[in-house]
C-alpha cells in the first residue's frame, strides 16, 4: 500500500484566508470560558452575593422576575459572617438547613403565616448565608401574574417580599429546588447592577442599623422601608443608617 504524505488531498487555502484563520484561532483559544455562577456564589460573601443578585432574573415557569432589592443574610455566631437577624444564627434547622448550601439553591420561609419568602443560598457549602429577593420587575408571564395579584398596579405587583413570592407561586415545598442546574421550572440567571443604594434592612429587631439593603437607583418597584419599632434607635448599633451609594467590596 502507497504511503500518502501528510496533508494528502487536502486543499490549500489562499495565503490571506490562512492568516485570517490563524487570526480567528488564536482569539478563540484566548478566550477565557464563562465563569460558573455556582462557583461565583460559593466564593461570594453575602453582602457579594447580594451584588450579583441584584438586576439578576429568576425564573420559575412562565414568569420571569428581574430583581431590583435584595437583602443579605449571614450565619451563626461562630461563622465568618455572625448575623443575629439571620434564620441561620443560632445554628442548622430542619426549616433553614438550605441556608448552608451548597449555593444557588431556593430557600423558602413563610412569613406571619401568611407570606411565602423567596431567598438564594451563597457562600461556601456548609457556612450559613442567604438572600433575601425583596422586590422585582415581571419581565414574563405578566397574564400568569396579574391572575395572582388581582386589582394591583403592575409596578406593585413584586414589591416586597410576599408579593414577590406569590408573583413566582413559590411555597416552602420549593425551599431547596437547584436553581442553577440544568434547565428545568425554575432557573436564575446572575445580574450585577452598576448603580445601586445600599441602606438598612426592612423590619429586622437585631443588627438593624446594618446597611445590607441593596436597591437599584430609581427602580420603582422597590419597597418602602420601616424600621422595626423594637429595634434599638438609629446609631445605637454600629454601622450606617440611611441611603449610602453601594461601595462594590467584600463585608468589613
Amino acid at each position: 500500500m502507497m504511503n500518502s504524505a501528510p496533508g494528502a488531498g487536502l486543499t490549500a487555502r489562499p495565503r490571506g484566508e490562512n492568516a485570517a484563520h490563524d487570526r480567528h484561532n488564536r482569539v478563540v483559544s484566548s478566550r477565557r470560558p464563562d465563569p460558573d455562577p455556582r462557583a461565583v456564589l460559593a466564593a461570594a460573601d453575602p453582602v457579594q452575593a447580594a451584588h450579583l443578585l441584584l438586576g439578576g432574573v429568576l425564573t420559575v415557569g412562565a414568569v420571569g422576575l428581574r430583581i431590583v432589592e435584595v437583602e443579605a443574610y449571614g450565619g451563626d455566631e461562630a461563622g465568618p459572617w455572625p448575623d443575629p437577624a439571620a434564620h441561620s444564627y443560632q445554628g442548622r434547622t430542619p426549616r433553614n438547613a438550605v441556608m448552608f448550601g451548597p449555593a444557588g439553591h431556593l430557600y423558602v420561609y413563610r412569613s406571619y403565616g401568611l407570606h411565602f419568602c423567596a431567598n438564594v443560598s451563597c457562600g461556601p457549602d456548609g457556612i450559613a448565608s442567604a438572600v433575601l429577593l425583596r422586590a422585582a420587575r415581571v419581565e414574563s408571564g405578566h397574564d400568569v401574574v396579574a391572575r395572582r395579584r388581582p386589582g394591583r398596579r403592575q409596578v406593585e405587583w413584586a414589591r416586597g417580599p410576599g408579593n414577590l413570592g406569590a408573583s413566582l407561586g413559590v411555597t416552602v415545598a420549593d425551599s431547596g429546588t437547584d436553581l442553577l442546574g440544568e434547565p428545568g421550572h425554575m432557573r436564575l440567571a446572575l445580574g450585577g447592577a452598576a448603580d445601586a443604594t445600599a441602606g438598612p434592612r426592612v423590619g429586622v429587631t437585631a443588627a438593624a442599623d446594618r446597611p445590607w439593603r441593596f436597591r437599584i437607583a430609581g427602580a420603582p418597584e422597590v419597597s418602602a422601608y420601616r424600621r422595626s419599632s423594637r429595634a434599638p434607635s438609629p446609631g445605637a448599633e454600629s454601622g450606617s443608617f440611611g441611603d449610602d451609594p453601594v461601595v462594590r467590596e467584600s463585608m468589613p
